[in-house]
Formats: structure tokens, sequence, C-alpha cells
């Protein structure tokens, strides 16, 4: 007796064990959580592994950990992360969007590609990520192009200037290499490292020899918990805008804000926020032209082109800016534009992860001839897989240099390059047996002579069948495309051979809908976006071509008692209120009565079975009647639909177990009832 009850209070003291231990971990990932929400992405981190390794809810603790890696720009670690989270069953509407570039940091190019085509066959609602992922694909599918491209830089990291933390943003002034640091004594709890301050040291005669003891630029613009960035002078000297923000005290980075400062009675002025920073957005990576009369810098504020754009802002004698304006389309993409610097050569420099390039950031150069802009990638070995950014010049003939970078070999975080351009100073004769070798042999340089731009005629054809087992090919369907932008027809053509039709022209960057009719099939729409599928002018190889996409479209037979299931038609619980994303699916059975003026049908709804089911029968009738009046809303007859809530008489999984099984059965349907 004495013996079981000594095992039975052994097998307690397990269990309270197991127990407590549980309730801790359960309590460290709510606490991770909360770590995760308020931008706190460094703490995250190292509570999220914990729980990991006790194999707490694996599919959302590892995907919390690839997306604090993710958003504390560490995409190379948030990689194995994301593959963990899926491999436990854990996605999202973003998810392949994300891991592809967290694949593509990691020079692992086809694997990110087949999670970009896997976000763009979802059919994802938005469209600046679909246009950078279509982008995207351009590039990788192309990636080889770019590293083909060799130029006459060759690179050092200021191994006497680095630390184990992060030294990016140089800027030559006064025989001073003035620099952005992680070195004071806050930590930012977003990445874990010391806050940013802004440091200056003594150019060396031989710049790439430049180090040594470094000293805070200014104490001016010098405070404790905040970063501070990015320094940029007018042509006098006298003036000087930073970035400021970043307190960790707010999720994100909205709180980065632009400061001025003056220099007068032979010190800085306290630092004075300008007007063109938008205070719920970030603003960042100041800029002067040469003359010092346009400030350039980089912002996420809404009505951008993507991420983070570039905007250009006019300063007047008197100090005062213009109203910011976007540099546009040639310029930004759906990506991030960021650190632009405006070159001895007057041309814009600049990093972007939007345009093609070989990783998360790379360094471009914009050209304008005769009004075109022409955007080159500077090639390695200025650029790799990793973040290259910040390009500045220390001479007026650019033999001379300095950029960020955060790849592999460096001695920290983020390191400083010394970089030298030695096709300049070559005599005549050096250039022009240059000029004499082909444009594509890497021993020629071709920064700052941008070749004509070339044109792509871009072109939609296709195919339409049956939506049917055995597919059948359908001739005489007639199809129409408009731009959806000015509501405009562009063409219009008949099916044969096949099932064939085309070609229809199309424009870059611009939204269509193809209209499909048949005789004894259900008229139907789909939408075909051009967004992000322009070649990029790096991959076009000749002055003039042509490319042709490809289309397959299926059509469903208008057949009575035909039943059709509306996707992604949700209500809350016990509750039968038409939601926001229910209404945009009931739109489009809107425009299938619209499009297809004589059916006429029943609109149903069907419960799952975890309730009674006189309970369920209202339920299911309630909702079926709002989806009918909301549709009669927006201009459908009544007398064409008729509402029917089925309860849970039509189980499609009569033993469902998993929530997932359940919202099948949770579904809303129509039926032809007449045409």
């Amino acid at each position: 007796m004495q013996k079981h009850t000594f095992i039975s209070s052994l097998a307690f003291v397990g269990l309270l064990a197991c127990l407590t231990a549980c309730n801790s971990t359960q309590s460290l990932f709510k606490q991770a959580v909360r770590e995760y929400d308020n931008g706190e992405y460094d703490l995250a981190i190292k509570d999220l592994r914990t729980v990991a390794a006790a194999n707490y809810e694996p599919g959302r603790t590892n995907y919390l950990l690839a997306e604090s890696y993710r958003l504390s720009n560490r995409f190379v670690l948030a990689s194995s992360y994301y593959q963990k989270a899926l491999d436990n069953g854990m996605t999202s509407p973003d998810f392949a969007f994300n891991y592809a570039f967290a694949l593509k940091a990691e020079g692992k190019y086809s694997e990110a590609i087949a999670q970009l085509e896997k976000y763009v066959n979802s059919t994802p609602t938005n469209k600046v990520a679909l246009e950078r992922a279509n982008r995207e694909l351009y590039t990788l599918k192309s990636i080889d192009v770019i590293q083909q491209k060799k130029t006459f830089y060759k690179i050092k990291n200021l191994e006497k200037l680095n630390t184990p933390g992060a030294e990016f943003s140089p800027f030559v002034k006064d025989d001073n290499l003035i620099f952005a640091a992680s070195r004071k004594e806050t930590m930012y709890k977003t990445n874990g490292m010391p806050m940013l301050g802004i440091y200056k040291v003594k150019l060396a005669e031989s710049y790439d020899e430049t180090g040594g003891e470094s000293e805070v630029f200014s104490p001016a613009l010098f405070m404790e918990g905040v970063n501070e960035a990015n320094v940029t002078f007018t042509k006098d000297g006298k003036t000087v805008v930073i970035a400021r923000g970043n307190t960790g005290k707010k999720k994100g980075r909205a709180n980065l804000d632009l400061y001025l400062s003056r220099f007068a009675n032979n010190r800085w002025t306290e630092p004075r926020l300008i007007p063109v920073s938008d205070s719920a957005s970030w603003d960042g990576s100041p800029a002067f032209s040469r003359d010092g009369r346009t400030l350039y810098f980089c912002s996420d504020r809404p009505g951008g082109v993507g991420g983070s754009d570039i905007y250009r802002s006019n300063m007047d004698a008197s100090g005062r800016f213009s109203k910011p304006v976007n540099m546009g389309k040639d310029i930004n993409t759906p990506g991030d534009e960021m650190f632009p610097y405006v070159g001895p050569d007057a041309k814009l420099y600049f990093a972007s992860d939007g345009h093609p390039g070989l990783g998360k950031l790379d360094v471009f150069v914009a050209t304008r001839s005769q009004g075109v802009i022409s955007i080159e990638n500077l090639g390695m070995p200025i650029n790799s897989r990793f973040d290259d950014f910040g390009l500045v010049f220390a001479d007026d003939e650019m033999k001379y240099g300095f950029f960020s970078s955060n790849r592999e070999g460096g001695k920290g975080d983020d390191d400083i390059y010394f970089v030298e351009d030695e096709s300049v100073g070559l005599d005549s004769t050096q250039l022009a047996e240059l000029e004499k070798l082909p444009p594509d042999d890497p021993r020629r340089r071709t920064i700052g002579k941008p070749e004509p731009p070339k044109i792509v005629n871009y072109f939609l054809a296709g195919m339409v069948a049956s939506n049917e087992t055995p597919s059948a090919v359908l001739d005489s369907a007639i199809v129409k495309i408009y731009e959806v932008s000015a509501d405009s027809l562009v063409g219009q053509g008949t099916t044969k051979g096949g099932g064939i039709f085309g070609t229809f022209p199309l424009e870059e960057g611009k939204e269509y809908t193809l209209l499909i009719e048949k005789k004894g099939y259900i008229t139907k729409r789909d939408a075909f976006t051009m967004a992000g599928k322009a070649i990029p002018q790096v991959f076009r190889k000749k002055l003039t071509m042509d490319t042709t996409f490809y289309v397959s479209l299926k059509l469903d037979r208008l057949t009575l008692n035909k039943t059709f299931v509306l996707e992604n038609i949700y209500y809350d619980l016990n509750k039968f209120n038409i939601r926001s994303d229910a209404a945009v699916e009931l739109d489009k059975l809107v425009q299938i009565l619209n499009d297809n003026p004589t059916v006429n049908i029943e609109l149903s709804s069907h419960t799952d079975a975890r309730d009674t089911d006189a309970y369920n029968k209202k339920l299911s009738q309630n909702r079926a009647q709002s989806a009918v009046d909301y549709i009669a809303s927006k201009g459908i007859v009544r007398e064409r639909m008729v509402a029917k809530g089925y309860g849970e008489t039509q189980l499609v999984i009569k033993d469902a177990k998993t929530e997932e099984e359940h919202q099948k059965n949770r579904r809303t349907e129509f039926t032809i009832l007449s045409y």
C-alpha cells in the first residue's frame, strides 16, 4: 500500500511539473507575442527561440520567429524558420512572398522563384505586392545577366574603422569621414544593438586606411535614447539635415523624421524638425543636390509607388521647403528606394530592392537623357546578394568613394567599404582602346554611358475551354478586353482553331478585364494585370521586341439546377450581417448576374452541425436573406433571387472534426433555377 501511494505521489508530482512547464511556456509565448506586437523584435526572438525549443505551437512560433528576423532586417536568418513554419502547417496570404525574399537573401534563387510563383498563382489582392512579385520573378530568372556585368571598381573593407556593430551611411566633408554607428549606451529593442549616433574620423592620406579613433560629430546632433544617422550638407557646409527617431517606444519605424541644424558661432545649433517630414510616416535618408537647393529624402507616406520612395523638395534662400514631390515610377518601384546621393556628375545614385538586383538592396544610378530616365545597376563588386547602399564619392573625378554593406566577410552588421574606380585617370589612348571593346565585354566600363531605351510591344492571346471533365476547347466564343482605368474597349475577337483568340495590344502598368461570352455558357469576366510584367531595361536584348502573354480561360455550361460554391463567404459566429470580406465575394456574384441578365438563382446558406437543427436552420435562412438583400442593394432585381437556408441538412463532410472541415460545411452557394 505504501509503495502504491509512493508511486502515485511520483506520478502526481510529474504531472504537476509538466503542467507547470506547459504554463510557463505558454506564458513565455504570450510575452513574446506582446513583444512582437510592440516591435521589440530582438526581445521576441529570444523568447520565441525558447518556446520553439519546447515545441510549443511550432507553426505559429516559427512563423513569428521568421517575421521577427525579417522585420529587423535579418532576412538570411528568417529563411529556416519560414520553412519550419511551413512544415508545421502555418501559412498566411503573404507567407510565400516574404519567404521568397528570405530565400533570395540566402542566394537560393530557384527556391525563391518557386515561392514567388506560388504567391502570384494565389491571385493576391495586394496589387503593389503582386507587381513587386512579378518584377522580382523577371529578375530571379535572369539573375545571370546582372552577375555578368563587371566594372573597374575595386573595394576594400575599412577594417580600422568598422567594429562588430554597425557602421554605415558615409559622407565626406572637410577631410573627415562622417558616418552612422551603433555605439550609444541605449539598446534598440528592435534589433538588439546599441542605438545609432553620428560620428566622424579623419580621412587617412590613403583613403582605404581610414580608421582609428573617432569622435561624436557634434554634441548638438547627439541625443541618447534615439537613433540618428544620414547626414547631408548644403554647398557652403553651414546647413546639415539628419534623420532622427526610432526610439523603440513605438511599433515599426514611423517615428523617424528629418531635422535641420545650422553652423553659427562656431557650433551647430539645436536641430529643428523640418516641415517636409510627415509625423505619421518614416522619413529618412536626406541628401542635398550639389547646389544645395534641392533636398532628396525617402518616405513611406501614403500615395507613394511602393514601400519607401524617394521624394524631392526645393529649399529657397530663406530656408523654406516646398511641398515634397514623388520622384515617380521611373525611379520608385513597389519595393524600397533609399539612400539617395547626388554625385559630382549630377546623377542620382540610390539603393533599391525593387529594381533588378542581386540582393536585398543594390546600388543604382539614374541618368536622364533627352527627357528619358534610365536606371543602371552598378554591378559587382559594389553589389552582392546582401544589402549594399549609401554610395558617396570622395573626389570630383569620382575615382574614390565609400559605401555600406552587410555582406559576408565584414567585421560586423553593416560595414563601410572603400571603393576605387581604376578606369578613372586612364589616358586618351587607353580610353580609346576601351571604347573599341563590344558593349558586353566585362573590361569595358558602362557606368554613365546608358544605352538608348529599348522598346517592348506587349500583346495578350489565349484559349477558351469548358470547365468540365474532360474539358473541351470552345470555338465561336466572343472575347472582349477592356482597359479598367479608362473603362474602354481595347479589342474584341472570336475564338477559332481550337479555342484560340488574340492578339490584343497591352500597355505597361495597366489593368485589364476580359469578358468571355458563348451561347449555352455563363458569361464571365477575368482580370489581367500588366503590373510588374514589363521587362526591365537590363533584360531587353533588342531596340524593339515583341512579347505575348497567354491566358487559359474556362467557361461553365449554363445548366438548370447547377450549383456553384461562393468562396470566402464568412460570417461572424452566430451572426448573419455581411462582413466586408464577404461583400467583396458577393460583388463578384453581382457581376455574374449583370453579365447574365436572364439567369435566376437560388442563393443558399449552410451551417455546420455544432448547434441544434432549429437554430442552424434559422441562422442559415437569415444569412441567405442577408446575402440576397446585399445583392439587391447593388441593383439586381429581387425577383431573380430566392433565399434558402438549409442549416445542417446538406453537410459536405458529415463527420467533421477539424475547424477546416467545419468551414467546408459552412458554405454559401447559388443554384441556377431558370434562364
